[in-house]
């Protein structure tokens, strides 16, 4: 029974960013309900799918919630939603202020029906910058927040994004946070609250974390950037057969580097002295790593780095990463049967709790397999719940 037990969350999210963050709740323990439209969250379209209504993105961001449909433009769908709002303890939309507004689903609407909701908003941007009104999207927001520009400094000079949707998971788990922390302060005081988690400001905290460098400093020590981070040398290292991720990271790594191959004169070598010589000096240093490692098989170095105590791991693809011994090992995968999928291949959630741990609790559900049930549950009628779901016209 996971942490989050009796808690009811209203999920207005799509694509990836907020399903990922109710996904964290509802594996929590958390009643999720997914509001979606007729036409479903856009992401069942995305990936294969055997059924053709639920892609491999939807299946892992949509675990653990029941599906309601409904179409909010309708006064008597919205009417269901403020009745479900009552007793729900989150809403948590992606939906840009001024459309919640537009579908009188704001906060002074909801705490009017329930004073103690929490209303989660994550959208684009902060609503009192320039920026309010823009639309944002994982591309968008890592280029807005310089991560191609990044990834051009330490490459080739190409601008590329990152092949994650890393901007949409990083403010997913951010908005997940805040409701967690919004949940404890009305626990002590009972008090509900709006809460805005906004992308491009959440993203710019996250890459000027380890970037903002000197200029930090006022005035500006330097032009910023983490010099470990940008060198074109920091990539996983070519052995004589292969790859390998090295991190040979402190005095201690390194004297027992220099000894296991025999390099005196390297461990002799001041840029190689201290932590900061090494950041002074990290592209040369690389440069020296490289030329060293593509000597031996990739085999022998993992031997040899064992025995020094230097981190390393192997490179792995999207194969060899499923096949990973270590994750088979711990039962990191699950194979279930999805009702409309067939076979799938689950993951774990991966901490690990003494008393209340988290697990999926159900698969993702199909488009508006459960409204009825839901809206039952709420306490509306049969005549209710046919307007809040009969089709248009």
């Amino acid at each position: 029974m996971g942490p989050l037990q009796g808690i009811r969350i209203l999920d207005l999210t799509t694509v990836v960013m907020g399903p990922y963050a109710t996904s964290i709740l509802g594996d929590m323990g958390a009643e999720v309900i997914k509001v979606e439209s007729p036409e479903g969250d856009i992401l069942r379209q995305v990936g294969p799918s055997r059924s053709g209504e639920m892609g491999a993105l939807f299946l892992h961001a949509n675990r653990s919630k029941r599906s309601l449909v409904l179409d909010l433009k309708r006064p008597a769908a919205r009417a269901a939603l403020l009745k479900l709002a009552e007793t729900a303890d989150v809403l948590i939309h992606n939906l840009r202020p001024q459309a919640m507004a537009r579908l009188g689903l704001d906060h002074a609407a909801l705490a009017a029906v329930n004073p103690a909701i929490i209303h989660a908003g994550a959208f684009g941007f902060g609503q009192d910058g320039p920026y309010s009104a823009r639309p944002a999207y994982d591309d968008l927001m890592q280029g807005i927040a310089g991560i191609p520009a990044l990834m051009a400094a330490s490459g080739d000079g190409t601008p590329r994004y990152v092949p994650v949707n890393i901007a949409d998971r990083i403010v997913g788990l951010h908005a997940a946070i805040a409701v967690l922390g919004a949940l404890q302060h009305r626990a002590r005081t009972g008090e509900g609250q709006s809460i805005e988690i906004p992308m491009f400001e959440t993203m710019a905290g996250f890459v000027l974390g380890d970037h903002l460098g000197g200029m930090t400093h006022r005035p500006a020590l330097d032009q910023g950037g983490y010099a470990r981070l940008l060198t074109p040398n920091r990539r996983p290292y070519a052995t004589a057969d292969g790859h390998l991720c090295v991190l040979i990271y402190n005095d201690k790594h390194w004297r027992s580097f220099f000894a296991a191959i025999d390099r005196p004169d390297l461990a002799a070598d001041p840029r190689f002295a201290s932590h900061a010589s090494r950041i002074r000096h990290t592209d040369a240093i690389c440069a020296e790593l490289a030329d060293i490692l593509v000597t031996r098989p990739t085999a022998e170095w993992e031997r040899l780095l064992d025995a020094a105590g230097i981190p390393h791991t192997p490179l792995h693809t999207l194969d060899s990463l499923v096949d990973d011994p270590h994750l088979a090992a711990v039962g990191f995968f699950t194979e279930e049967d999805h009702p409309a999928e067939g076979p799938v291949r689950g993951m774990k959630v991966a901490s690990r709790w003494s008393a209340s741990q988290p697990a999926p609790s159900r698969p993702a559900p199909r488009l508006g397999e459960h409204t009825e049930e839901i809206l039952r549950e709420a306490g509306l009628s049969a005549a209710e719940i046919a307007a809040a779901t009969a089709p248009p016209g």
